[in-house]
């Protein structure tokens, strides 16, 4: 059994199955609504029911309160319909969005690399092809009995569409991450659902790019840099990118060759805690500090891309800032888990 929604901010009109959520349906049809926690806490996917009957689900009661239901406000990452509905959402236009839907794929593991100490890279072979604009992410199912489900961004090139890469640091104490690092190997088959995200290159702007990664958060922009190396860009390209030393510093000399084949692309790598005797002679500090110093705190006329720890997106949004670099030119992705959903976000910045 399925109903019909209608979007009346756009006019689409959706088949939702029985037991699906407002936003799987949306996404699986190529349709963006706006989300981040996807358990039903942070309210950014609140929506206006219009017409029909629905159940609300898991929210939480402190993101969607008790007289916004009365005034038929619904959280799309946790509401199911329960006939036919109308939906007003807050949809915004970007002419560089592909509009990809989300479908399931299958693939077998066909390496496991050691990157860092805590970092491994996951490779891929799938079943199909998956089509996604570099940046985006992808939801990765394992498990024994195939029941943790992560969120991980792809790293890998999309003018390769038969396999993906997907870089996995542990968290102390993750369930999913320990599994992966500790249990999966080469020949195990994995499930992956695809793609999600709007944290893509901004290609209509044909501004010089600026991105500023740490730790894991190197892989959408390890994508996004292949892809425009691919498209023979010809703007100018800066990779500001930090670790603590230099042992977890990795795809280092992948971004030296790349800066040394095309004049058009800067690679900076920054190490902020790496051993004064090391003989390591690149930038000693943090990214924001490296991206200060590279451009002279005068970021204007850039699009900045941000991936990595919240503590480093906080620095490098005021460090932009201070450069006068604002809101309209900064864009960044952030994964929220059920606990991160419940913290203050930035002051800085109203779209993390």
């Amino acid at each position: 059994m399925s109903y019909t929604l209608t979007i009346e901010t756009t006019g689409d009109e959706v088949e939702v199955a029985e037991g699906q959520t407002i936003l799987d349906a949306c996404l699986r049809a190529g349709i963006w609504l706006p989300h981040a926690c996807c358990h039903g806490l942070c309210a950014t996917c609140k929506i206006q029911v219009t017409d029909g009957e629905i159940d609300h689900g898991e929210a939480s009661s402190f993101a969607l309160m008790d007289f916004e239901r009365d005034e038929g406000k619904a959280l799309a990452c946790c509401a199911r319909l329960e006939s036919d509905a109308s939906i007003e959402a807050d949809i915004e236009e970007d002419p560089d969005a592909l509009g990809i839907p989300v479908e399931d794929f299958e693939g077998v593991v066909t390496r496991i690399d050691p990157l860092t100490p805590t970092i491994r890279g996951v490779h891929v072979a799938l079943d199909r092809p998956i089509r996604f604009q570099a940046g985006q992410y992808v939801n990765l199912t394992v498990g024994e009995e195939g029941v943790l489900t992560r969120a991980f961004s792809l790293a890998s090139d999309p003018h390769a569409p038969d396999a993906v890469e997907l870089n996995i640091r542990i968290v102390p104490g993750g369930v999913g991450t320990t599994w992966i690092h500790e249990h999966l190997k080469e020949g195990d088959r994995v499930k992956l659902s695809g793609p999600y995200g709007r944290f893509f290159v901004r290609h209509s702007a044909k501004a010089p790019l600026l991105f500023l990664a740490g730790g894991s958060g190197l892989s959408s922009p390890r994508s996004m840099i292949l892809d425009l190396i691919a498209r023979n860009e010809t703007l100018p390209i800066t990779l500001v990118y930090g670790a603590r030393s230099r042992e977890e510093l990795y795809y280092h000399e992948e971004f030296e060759a790349l800066a040394a084949a095309h004049a058009n692309f800067r690679y900076i790598p920054a190490l902020s805690d790496e051993p004064a005797d090391s003989g390591w002679t690149g930038f000693r500090g943090y990214v924001h500090e490296a991206a200060r110093a590279a451009f002279d705190n005068d970021f204007r006329g850039h699009k900045a891309y941000l991936c990595g720890p919240p503590v480093m997106i906080e620095a490098c949004l005021a460090a932009l800032m201070q450069g006068r670099l604002f809101e309209k030119d900064i864009y960044t992705e952030k994964f929220f888990s059920a606990a991160d959903a419940q913290q203050v976000r930035s002051p800085l910045f109203r779209r993390i």
